[in-house]
Order: C-alpha cells, then sequence, then structure tokens
C-alpha cells in the first residue's frame, strides 16, 4: 500500500460521496479507481453494464428491474 497525493478539491469529494455510499474514504477511492479501471478497459459497456457484470462476478442475483420497492 503506498500514498497517494490528490488535490484538495478531489479529496472533499472523496469524502463527500464516502458519506453518501456508507464507505470509508479510503474504500471511495478505491472504488473510483477500480470503476475507473474498468471503464477504460471495457469503453464499450455502460456504468450500468459493468456493475451488472461486477454483481455477477460476485454471485449476486440482482431481481429484475421494478420489483423493489423504494
Amino acid at each position: 500500500m503506498g500514498i497517494v497525493n490528490i488535490e484538495d478539491d478531489l479529496h472533499d469529494q472523496l469524502r463527500r460521496a464516502s458519506r453518501v455510499s456508507c464507505r470509508s474514504i479510503n474504500a471511495q477511492a478505491a472504488y473510483w479507481i477500480k470503476i475507473g479501471m474498468l471503464s477504460e478497459t471495457n469503453p464499450t459497456l455502460s456504468l450500468a453494464q459493468i456493475m451488472e457484470r461486477e454483481f455477477s462476478s460476485a454471485g449476486v442475483v440482482m431481481p429484475p428491474a421494478g420489483l423493489i420497492d423504494a
């Protein structure tokens, strides 16, 4: 593990996003890095397709759209 220097504004956005997603700041940064890497290596896939693929590879069964009450 190493130290990554980022701009103060980006760190502030990480902090805010981590609160919303109930992740630590480091976990949020790792999530953004992973999604960014997956997006760059799969430029034809949408974020939804990437997430569906990641959930599937982890064995998560997603209910069909519209079946979850908000």
